[in-house]
């Protein structure tokens, strides 16, 4: 199979949304990274996404539907939920309610549990596609199972040329890493993937404190210990770098790539991925990358690099 890349317009919404409809992923930029698309009711094209990405059947995929009615039909809301709902979609937030009775998404989406992952992107090529394709969208990052996710079509084609058939390419995404994970239980709000919108935000809207993960089951996408790998060691907190490291610098601390010159966590953010890709890339067998402050976004960051380097 030979993937190809069209840029983003009608003629590539309607030719990713008839692959889709004959059951083939294709890879399509959201505002966190770009993800891989296909109908989340249909298990065999469910099972293509997998496939493609030789991704873990226990790991579970988020469903990306256009707004909160439609994910209404798909899971259940209490107050809570409606409240991070009109805060945070379309946007970077991704709830886990418990599965509706009638849930038309096929079991192997939500890896057989009893609850479901959903989003409402805000980005307007995978908006696009899910009103070209009436259905709702499971859509992991589009990279190889483990590997750096992609923020640009490049890096989707750097894993999965010839095992995808379409990428939908509209340059670089914003955000830079993958949503925000939350649920909400037992008078709390669960945060089980940092990402763009942090703990005090979620806070803030619910009204209600915010909690780290407790135990070790994978619940929701992105929760493996290893994950993002690069393919080479990853040393994290350098103050300098070795002559054999590619050097991911911040703010002070300069590299052969910085992340942020000016330390701006938002910056650092929309870069992380490319960074690492640039890292994998290069001549030099190890990567090093500069502190971050865990403030804000930058725990999010720190999330994604601590699982980079296991």
């Amino acid at each position: 199979m030979n993937t190809e890349t069209c840029p983003y317009g009608s003629d590539a919404i309607s030719r990713a949304a008839a692959l889709v409809a004959r059951g083939q992923p294709v890879a399509v930029p959201t505002e966190t990274v770009y993800g891989l698309a296909a109908d989340a009711r249909d298990s065999g094209a469910v099972a293509g996404i997998y496939a493609a990405k030789g991704r873990p059947d226990f790991n579970p995929l988020i469903v990306h539907v256009p707004h909160l009615a439609a994910a209404e039909k798909l899971g259940v809301f209490g107050a809570a939920e409606r409240a991070l709902a009109a805060a945070f979609w379309p946007g970077p937030l991704t709830l886990v309610v418990p599965r509706t009775h009638d849930c038309p998404v096929a079991s192997i989406a939500t890896a057989g549990l009893g609850t479901i992952a959903i989003r409402v992107p805000g980005h307007r090529a995978m908006q696009a596609l899910l009103v070209a394709t009436g259905a709702p969208l499971a859509a992991p990052s589009a990279n190889a199972s483990g590997k750096v996710s992609p923020t640009r079509a490049e890096h989707v084609l750097a894993s999965l040329d010839g095992r995808i058939a379409l990428v939908i390419d509209d340059g670089p995404t914003t955000a830079g890493v993958e949503s925000t994970i939350a649920r909400v239980g037992d008078g709390a709000v669960e945060m089980l993937r940092p990402g763009p919108v942090t703990a005090a935000m979620l806070g803030e809207a619910s009204g209600l404190p915010v909690t780290g993960v407790a135990g070790s089951e994978v619940v929701a996408p992105g929760m493996l210990a290893s994950h993002y790998a690069p393919g080479k060691p990853v040393r994290l907190g350098a103050t300098e770098f070795a002559d054999d490291e590619y050097g991911i610098g911040f703010g002070a601390v300069a590299g052969d790539y910085d992340l942020s010159a000016a330390g701006d966590l938002t910056e650092a953010a929309a870069r992380l991925f490319d960074a690492l890709h640039a890292g994998a890339a290069s001549a030099k067998g190890r990567i090093a990358v500069a502190a971050i402050p865990e403030d804000g976004l930058g725990a999010a960051i720190n999330d994604r690099l601590a699982r980079a380097a296991v």
